[in-house]
């Protein structure tokens, strides 16, 4: 540290600006997650036809395909090194980001439709083929985007241990996780006006471009603290300070026992983490991919509307909220002097009971949509609060040598859980519409309709007073609202005290 001590050499911030980067790789990340949920209902579902069912077939293969994936991306970007290994991984989604855009060629070839008016206008039996062709067409394009993007945080927290030292890793994340949050306000404000002015596949086409930027930039921005001729000893050793507790780190993770898949499921902790990860992950997955289409179903606002827009931004503002729950555990630590598993169960039973304002949500619909955005606003910041402390609970109850093989878990967990929900919720709101037959026609059918003793062919769903694919939702908010709840009690059933696991 004699170098630090020094006042005549003035230490490089050469740090923060690899920081920026994967600020900007997170923003990025996300925009491109976000491009289908706010094109599909307003412009890709009436050219190919689709309807909830197909839509939530194509989200939920990919939370499940994202989720195996995070088991094995940590270990890929060890084996290719962090440089090769994050071009790779951002390579890899942004092609599966614009390869979205070429959906409707390859529909239009397979099906043998030669354009887009056609492929609208079609009737009969080839609407089924062109739905099912064009599903499986972005399946194969989402599933791509889940690989690469799988990869993202593995590779952004093992840079971050590379640059900073151990007192400034946490204050690094925060900083470049952000971009998940500022990716979301972004998404609103940008991809509905492409999508409307550009057509859709030039939405995913832009969006998938900054990632061949940002590649560009990484391979001459990016080398090891070591070697990089933008940091001077200064920084170095600044960036080093705590080279020899690592080395001390390294060599006890070493003498540690490892733990395999099978022997983790062995213990109750691992399975209280993977309930509570699957009962809530699929209720943030829910919000983030059906919203746009809620309020088309429910108040008729399409996102590329000014007034739809400026829900989607005011959802993802109030989400933001989350940056201030992971203090919670810490305050209840210094007030109550409890370990920190049991101040986390306490904050995260708090965050429990706030999702149930989503019950309000259907109910307050009808005065005004911005009352159930601001329901489901508060509802995904309790989320992102939950979810930031529930990882945290594998630290407090497994060694290091066991925490990834956990994690792992409850990732794949949280992705069947997701998976089940989106399924679920499209086909329960493609069954909730019902149809009928009304001049020769078949329409979707209403309260309005039934008040007039129109002859249905289904019966539509009734639940709570609302009718169709609302009631549909408002089956799908009550579930979200109590999952956390019930994924709270399990897991303190589970695990009622601090207990941490020692290896033998």
């Amino acid at each position: 540290m004699e170098a630090l001590q020094n006042g005549n050499d003035k230490m490089t911030n050469y740090r923060w600006v690899i920081c920026s980067m994967l600020f900007f790789a997170t923003t990025v990340n996300y925009l491109d997650r976000q491009v289908l949920s706010l094109t599909w209902d307003e412009f890709i579902k009436p050219e190919f036809h689709w309807n909830e069912s197909h839509y939530g077939t194509i989200t939920s293969i990919f939370s499940l395909v994202y989720a195996v994936c995070m088991i094995f991306a940590g270990k890929f970007i060890d084996w290719m090194g962090t440089k090769k290994g994050y071009l790779w991984a951002i390579g890899i989604w942004s092609l599966g980001a614009c390869m979205h855009a070429g959906c409707g060629i390859f529909t239009e070839y397979w099906t043998g439709i030669g354009s887009k008016a056609a492929l609208i206008g079609a009737t009969g039996d080839v609407v089924v083929t062109i739905s099912t062709v064009s599903m499986y067409a972005f399946l194969a394009a989402r599933c791509i985007l889940a690989l690469g993007e799988s990869g993202n945080f593995p590779a952004a927290i093992k840079v971050t241990a590379e640059y900073f030292p151990k007192k400034d890793r946490a204050y690094a994340t925060s900083i470049f996780n952000a971009g998940a949050s500022i990716g979301a306000l972004i998404a609103p404000l940008t991809i509905p006006y492409l999508a409307k002015f550009l057509g859709w596949e030039m939405a995913f086409i832009v969006i998938g471009v900054f990632g061949f930027v940002w590649m560009g930039l990484w391979v001459f921005i990016y080398s090891t603290p070591s070697k990089s001729k933008h940091v001077n000893k200064v920084e170095l050793e600044y960036i080093e300070q705590d080279k020899d507790d690592n080395d001390t780190v390294k060599e006890t993770e070493h003498k540690e026992k490892s733990i395999s898949i099978w022997k983790a499921f062995s213990y109750k902790q691992t399975w209280s983490f993977a309930i509570g990860k699957f009962a809530t992950d699929g209720v943030w997955w829910f919000f983030l991919f059906w919203t746009p289409s809620y309020l088309s179903t429910q108040f008729n606002i399409k996102t590329s509307e000014g007034l739809g827009i400026a829900l989607i931004f005011t959802l993802y503002a109030i989400t933001m909220l989350s940056i201030y729950g992971g203090k919670l555990p810490t305050i209840i630590i210094n007030k109550t002097g409890l370990n920190p598993y049991a101040a986390r169960m306490r904050a995260m039973l708090i965050f429990a009971f706030i999702p149930l304002l989503v019950l309000l949500a259907q109910p307050l619909g009808t005065i005004s949509p911005w009352l159930p955005i601001i329901m489901i606003g508060l509802g995904c910041a309790a989320h992102q609060s939950w979810s930031a402390n529930i990882f945290s609970t594998v630290g407090d109850m497994f060694p290091k040598s066991a925490i990834a093989t956990v994690t792992g878990i409850g990732g794949m967990a949280g992705g069947i859980g997701s998976m089940i929900m989106q399924y679920v919720a499209g086909n329960l709101f493609v069954y909730a519409a019902g149809t009928t037959l009304v001049d020769g026609k078949e329409v979707e059918m209403t309260k309005e309709l039934l008040a007039q003793g129109a002859t249905f062919l289904q019966p539509q769903m009734e639940f709570m007073g609302f009718y169709g694919k609302p009631a549909g939702y408002f089956i799908i908010f009550c579930v979200c609202a109590v999952s956390y709840l019930i994924g709270w009690i399990i897991m303190k059933s589970l695990v009622p005290k601090y207990k941490p696991i020692v290896l033998e």
